[in-house]
């Protein structure tokens, strides 16, 4: 089956990948914290899919994709390939924004959504989980950076939006994501203020499964897990520089 990555294209993402473990274990060790505990997701939006089987090959257990459309072509692409090869399959996590309209082909391609700000959209994901009769785990997006490109709900409304979700039977909230500011210290306040967050939500009723922080990219994702990062997502580093659109 052709797509296979060649043997420059293995070893170079292999390294990439070697040297992002080295980078994380180093941060571990700064924060005093047990490397497993950090799970590296690939966000591989415009990747080829060449690299991302790479990425799979040498030890990749996560796949993040911003756009449902994408993750419909790439990943039975990427499972065959896979699959052919006896290779494990990767999980995949939606990281964007997502329209309630896409939430039904949403639940076909990923595994868990991490990108929920609003209850609307938890309804249709639970309806249409139900309908496949099963359960999907949630993150729940929040802006701590005010900029309003930035999707995610404001702070305050995190346990409103929460309460609500743990009352979907299909859904299962399990972590918070958030995108921070590009300035360096403002994202680690963010990063923060996060981790504070999912602390004091854990403490009510409907937080007893809220353990993950989806937060930290490939610029960032260092100061992340020094703040408490469970889950760190990269793309650039790990990949190279994407296709352009």
């Amino acid at each position: 089956m052709s797509g296979w990555p060649d043997s420059s294209i293995l070893d170079e993402v292999t390294e990439r990948l070697r040297g992002l473990h080295t980078r994380v274990e180093a941060a571990c060790r700064r924060a005093n914290r047990d490397p497993a505990e950090v799970t590296l997701v690939g966000a591989c939006k415009r990747q080829p899919i060449e690299r991302i089987a790479a990425a799979v090959q040498g030890g990749l257990a996560e796949l993040g994709q911003n756009y449902v459309q994408e993750a419909d072509s790439v990943r039975p692409k990427l499972e065959a390939l896979l699959t052919e090869r006896n290779l494990p399959l990767p999980r995949w996590s939606m990281i964007g924004h997502l329209q309630s309209n896409k939430a039904r082909q949403a639940v076909q391609c990923f595994d868990k959504v991490d990108s929920v700000d609003r209850i609307k959209l938890a309804r249709h994901l639970n309806e249409r989980v139900q309908d496949a009769g099963r359960t999907l785990e949630v993150g729940l997006q929040v802006n701590l950076s005010g900029e309003p490109q930035k999707s995610g709900i404001e702070p305050a409304q995190a346990p409103a939006l929460l309460e609500a979700c743990s009352a979907l039977p299909a859904l299962r909230v399990v972590g918070l994501m958030t995108l921070p500011a590009a300035d360096p210290e403002k994202a680690r306040q963010a990063f923060r203020q996060l981790r504070e967050l999912r602390d004091t939500l854990h403490q009510s009723p409907a937080g007893q499964d809220l353990q993950q922080l989806n937060m930290g990219m490939s610029g960032d994702f260092e100061i992340a897990i020094e703040e408490g990062a469970t889950h760190i997502r990269i793309g650039s580093a790990l990949f190279g520089e994407r296709s352009p659109e």
